[in-house]
């Protein structure tokens, strides 16, 4: 079910995600709103499993979960690393190449091995929020950073994958921009900037 339904300046928000570096880009993004992010850790919230076959679908699983756990408005974003040389993958499946442990290195490693010795170096992270209230009511905005692939991983900040993605334009990897210039082009960056402009009202507070 979808709308035009919109967020207020200042409403209360829960990120449904339990991964720290995304609540601290979320509120670094969000912060000329005014919108109060609580996230889905904080509020103990058990993640949902997630069983669809693509990003718009994965993030509306998890933004449903949490607004109907909470009765507030929830938000969530399905993102994944797509390489060229392995069709596409891992793409909604980033998050597993880590393994149990959640051990990117051991994911970063898969892909440069499964790569092999291709000269296709291209990739991208995509990005898909879900906006959704405790109705069943959702939103979509998408994002997408093209770029290439590095190796040895570089830098050290970010997550996930940052460490061996260039985006183009650039010769520094993810993981070496400072939080400011990753925000200004990454894939969920742009995503944020298409949900500010379809998804919260800009009446004030």
């Amino acid at each position: 079910m979808s709308s035009e339904r919109r967020l207020s300046r200042g409403e209360r928000i829960v990120l449904a995600s339990h991964n720290k570096g995304k609540l601290v880009e979320f509120r670094a993004l969000l912060a000329e709103t005014g919108i109060e992010i609580v996230s889905a850790a904080e509020l103990d919230l058990a993640e949902p499993e997630e069983t669809a076959d693509s990003f718009e679908g994965n993030a509306a699983i998890k933004a449903l979960a949490a607004a109907r756990a909470t009765g507030l408005p929830a938000l969530s974003d399905d993102s994944g690393f797509c390489v060229s040389a392995l069709d596409g993958r891992p793409g909604i499946y980033s998050a597993r190449w880590a393994g149990p442990g959640g051990d990117m290195m051991v994911a970063m490693q898969r892909v440069h091995d499964e790569m092999g010795d291709s000269a296709d170096k291209k990739a991208a992270f995509v990005a898909v929020l879900c906006l959704a209230w405790p109705d069943g009511t959702t939103r979509f905005a998408e994002g997408r950073c093209e770029g290439t692939i590095c190796w040895p991983p570089r830098g050290d900040h970010g997550h996930g994958y940052d460490p061996m993605f260039v985006p183009e334009g650039d010769c520094r990897s993810f993981a070496e921009l400072s939080s400011d210039e990753k925000n200004a082009t990454s894939h969920r960056g742009r995503a944020l900037t298409r949900f500010l402009k379809t998804c919260v009202s800009t009446d004030p507070v």
